[in-house]
């Protein structure tokens, strides 16, 4: 009989605010949060530090690494490490859209001002503008040869910022680590300008609201701006009959040097950008500091640069005072005087731009993002500060407040505050990885220990209940009655907290300063045992005693506290202790790769365990006292036998270092964990790995068990607290090694498609900027296959009618029946030709065009006698028009050599242009309604919305409401 297993899937993952891999970003509201969480997106309330939604795909593995907000303040694209991009609505938390074409990180994503335009470049060097709108990728630019770093749009100003040109018109300037800042022309699909002054690596940029500045930052000491003449750019947009050589040539210098701008920070800039007012920048370095930068007014200028005036005057009037020989000799050498004698100056970058105010995070910070909702100058000034929110690599977020001068008041004059922390969300999650992990004995809490932290969790909610800080904490444990809880540290402490009171009771010192790296609860539930790097293995005593600090007129309490019994001197550092569950042994690993058992009263040596070749980090005794299992650095996991000392089997369990090995109560079955990112389960009877968790994106430093089993709980070095539940699913060996070899041949597959079709493309587009968006994956190829097997279907029904037809024509006497339908076709109550649109239209339209490559020339053939007939009755026009052109672009050369398709295509053309002048119809005949709607509506509501004093009555009526509200409560 085949042995059935029970499966385990994920149920939960929590502790984690925001990843170090992606970048935090505001909501419209600048009330929410839209942070990366490792594979998932959670939205955090920042005043209240609570988290409001989590956004995740299940069909997704990969880290988020790259945020961007739609102009409309509802969509958001999310960039993964996959290359895939997914949309999500903030008012459906859903997945709307998800978009395949990049083959490495996504790190640049950037909205075009309308939100329908979304361009994205990634570490294969590549950028792709897609269509959000139609959830289709429209091209390629290829140029840069290192990672994209930046993508900003800059639009011309007589270029229409809408919907319909906004895929055809206006420009990107994007960003590489090779050194490089292009400036490409989306109507050409062309670089039409390339920066070359930079001498290291790119890693961001900014375009000023009004797009006339750009500033770049590279790892040098100095930002590098730039100015944007857009009359150029106008010059480029007007030629509507292509660029012609004049044109080209005028666009060299669209993008000229404005000059430096000197920062604080000596450290690599990794982000800039402006405020929505223009007014502000902010600059964020690599070595903890935010720096703020203030743009200075027309007027400002003006003074500066008189007094630079003043300033030269009187060096002139000096130096020709000292020596009037050579006066007419150093007139002549300065060619930079006028008739007047007055020095003719430019303004520079750094007479525009001055620092204002320096933020110092406690960690380093990863990225920031101005508060949206202050876009407008009136907004800006009538709360006289800056709202910024920073997310840290410390799993921290952060928003700032920095105070601005008022109107007409200088800087100095306003005397300003220093920032200052608004609020943060910091109680979810540790500071650093947690390196250890307990379950209380009714398996609701779950202890997790970080450096210098302790945090108490609900394992059913994943909420935090207890935040404790403690010594940098290596071990823990909870005591019987899950009132106290002990925690091993780095300093030899041992240190006991009261979780009701959640405070600390207090600390031993257990090993003299050294490492304290185990803690094990004796089975009679009397005493704890500690091992550690003093080579020693003690016993401790729960004992109750006085408070010393009662007094007589006050009733004394009693305190739990630890009474050290006896010690076991071992001969190298204890790495870890483990109690046999019927008390009679102890195991003990040591620094010197071997395992010692004793007996547990006595003390005395019973077997020496010999095998492994590093040392063993953890080990877990069965439920019966009789299976001993090891895991060790060296990747192996051993099971010993605990009657005689004989080693059972030694597996080849992890491709990393194994962390923990954990024994289920009541079974021979035992979890292992490893620096490889992964949790397996094993059967220690067969030696037969079970299943693999997968789902941490670090090395896997803990693992806790539920009683018999129910869950396992796993921390990673990503700081993330998984949690995978049994489930009542049954698992079987073969067919879990099957689904394995699956996924492991779609894997190469997928790999061997990817590079075929990048292969070709580099060999048919060799030299061109522009490529055909898409990605070769196994969703589409599978969508691809669906498509055939519809065909398939289709033609053989039609065949089987046209052998009726012919049949009936030919012996019309016999009277023969109609053929059967297809059952298919009968249940979706559909024709053939039906069948097939409604298959084509369940494909995803981002991956429509890939899958479409898998099918045959043969298929293509029977594909287009489809497109007639759809063409003829009109159904889904613009999804037969894509379709059509598409293959007719994709197979021109095999469709010209066809001599049969002559007529059929004559055919599509036929019927397909009265379709496509029906929808020309209905979307002008919309489009002017709406227009008309939009004028009309502009003529009822303009008093309303633009009448000052209307709006200044209605905000002080709501501020008076709010007062009186305030003062009765």
């Amino acid at each position: 009989m085949v042995k059935s297993y029970l499966r385990y899937e994920a149920r939960a993952s929590f502790g984690v605010i925001c990843s170090p891999t992606g970048n935090a970003v505001f909501d419209a509201t600048g009330k929410l949060s839209i942070t990366p969480a490792l594979e998932n997106v959670l939205v955090w309330d920042i005043k209240k530090g609570t988290q409001i939604a989590r956004w995740g795909d299940s069909d997704n593995k990969a880290e988020v690494t790259c945020i961007a907000r739609s102009p409309n303040g509802k969509d958001y694209a999310v960039g993964y490490a996959d290359g895939s991009i997914r949309l999500f609505d903030l008012s459906g938390n859903a997945v709307k859209v998800v978009l395949n074409g990049h083959r490495g990180i996504i790190s640049a994503l950037q909205f075009d001002p309308t939100g329908t335009i979304l361009a994205s470049g990634a570490r294969d060097t590549d950028i792709i503008l897609w269509d959000v709108v139609g959830e289709v990728g429209l091209y390629r630019l290829r140029g840069h040869k290192d990672e994209i770093t930046a993508i900003l749009f800059v639009a011309a100003s007589t270029s229409a910022v809408s919907a319909l040109n906004a895929s055809s018109e206006g420009y990107i300037v994007t960003s590489s680590k090779d050194t490089l800042v292009k400036l490409w022309d989306l109507r050409a699909r062309h670089c039409i300008q390339t920066l070359i002054s930079h001498r290291s690596e790119v890693w961001s940029m900014a375009v000023s609201p009004d797009g006339r500045l750009l500033v770049t930052g590279t790892s040098d000491a100095d930002l590098r701006a730039w100015t944007i003449d857009v009359e150029k750019l106008d010059s480029i947009a007007s030629d509507q009959s292509g660029l012609s050589p004049d044109k080209m040539s005028k666009s060299w210098d669209a993008i000229s040097e404005y000059g430096l701008v000197q920062r604080s920070g000596k450290d690599r800039a990794i982000k800039l950008e402006f405020h929505s007012s223009g007014h502000y920048m902010a600059c964020l370095t690599a070595d903890k500091q935010l720096e703020v930068f203030r743009t200075r007014t027309h007027a400002e200028i003006k003074k500066k640069m008189a007094r630079r005036q003043k300033r030269y005057r009187e060096r002139r009037k000096k130096d020709r005072a000292g020596d009037g020989n050579d006066d007419e000799q150093a007139s002549n050498s300065d060619g930079s005087d006028d008739e007047s004698g007055t020095a003719v100056m430019s303004i520079t970058a750094a007479d525009e731009l001055t620092s204002f105010k320096l933020i110092r995070t406690s960690a380093k910070a990863v990225s920031f993002d101005f508060n949206p909702a202050e876009a407008d100058t009136s907004t800006l000034h009538r709360q006289n500060s800056l709202q910024l929110l920073v997310s840290q690599n410390n799993n921290a977020l952060h928003m700032w407040t920095v105070p601005i001068p008022p109107p007409g008041k200088t800087t100095k004059q306003a005397n300003l505050a220093d920032p200052s922390m608004l609020c943060a969300v910091e109680m979810s999650g540790h500071r650093s990885e947690p390196r250890a992990l307990a379950l209380s004995s009714d398996n609701e809490l779950i202890a997790s220990t970080a450096n210098k932290s302790l945090r108490i969790w609900n394992a059913q909610t994943g909420s935090c209940i207890r935040t404790l800080e403690c010594g940098t904490a290596l071990c823990v444990s909870f005591l019987p009655g899950d009132q106290f809880i002990v925690v091993g540290t780095k300093e030899g402490n041992i240190e006991l907290f009261d979780i009701p009171s959640a405070s600390l009771v207090e600390i031993f010192d257990a090993h003299d300063g050294t490492a304290c790296w185990s803690i094990e609860i004796r089975p009679d539930k009397k005493g704890l045992v500690s091992g550690g790097a003093d080579k020693c293995v003690k016993f401790w005593d729960f004992e109750l005693v006085r408070d010393q600090q009662s007094t007589a007129s006050v009733v004394s309490r009693r305190r739990m506290t630890l009474e050290h019994v006896k010690t076991l001197q071992m001969s190298d550092d204890v790495l870890a202790v483990r109690c046999s569950p019927d008390s009679r042994l102890l195991a003990v690993s040591l620094l010197d790769t071997t395992v010692k058992v004793f007996y547990a009263d006595t003390l005395k040596f019973f077997l020496s365990l010999y095998g492994h070749k590093l040392p063993v980090v953890s080990l877990d005794i069965s439920s019966d006292s009789t299976l001993l299992v090891t895991g060790s650095a060296d990747k192996s996991v051993k099971l010993w036998g605990l009657d005689f000392g004989d080693c059972h089997r030694s597996i080849f369990a992890h491709q990393e270092p194994v962390t923990a090995v954990r024994f289920v109560w009541g079974t021979h079955y035992f979890f292992s964990a490893g620096k490889d990112k992964l949790v397996q389960q094993w059967d220690g009877d067969n030696f037969q790995r079970i299943q693999k968790l997968e789902g941490s994106h670090g090395d896997v430093w803990a693992l806790a068990l539920a009683k018999h089993g129910n869950y396992v709980v796993a921390s990673s070095q990503d700081r993330s607290i998984r949690v995978w539940d049994k489930t009542d699913e049954p698992l079987f060996l073969e067919e879990e090694r099957e689904r394995e070899l699956e996924e492991m041949y779609d894997r190469g597959l997928e790999e061997s498609l990817d590079h075929s079709e990048r292969t070709a493309g580099d060999e048919s587009n060799e030299g061109d900027e522009t490529e055909r968006a898409g990605k070769a994956t196994m969703e589409t190829l599978k969508a691809g296959e669906r498509i055939m097997e519809a065909l398939e279907l289709a033609d053989e029904e039609q065949s089987k009618w046209q052998a009726y037809e012919e049949q009936k024509r030919k012996m019309p006497q016999l009277n023969p029946p109609p053929p059967d339908t297809n059952p298919i076709l009968q249940f979706e109550k559909l024709g053939a030709e039906a069948y097939v649109l409604r298959a084509i239209e369940r494909v995803r339209a981002a991956e429509l065009e890939d899958a479409l490559l898998v099918l045959p020339f043969s298929r293509v053939l029977s594909l287009m006698t489809y497109i007639d007939f759809w063409a003829q009755r009109e159904w889904n026009t613009p999804l037969v028009c894509r379709i059509l052109f598409f293959m007719l672009k994709t197979h021109q050369s095999q469709v010209v050599a066809t001599r049969a398709m002559r007529s059929q295509l004559t055919s599509i053309r036929r019927h397909l242009r009265a379709g496509v002048s029906l929808q020309r119809d209905q979307i002008g005949f919309n489009l002017a309604a709406l227009g008309s709607l939009r004028t009309e509506w502009e003529a009822n509501a303009t008093a309303e919305f633009f009448d000052e004093n209307e709006i200044q009555k209605i905000l002080d009526t709501q501020l008076k409401k709010r007062k009186f509200i305030g003062l009765k409560a």
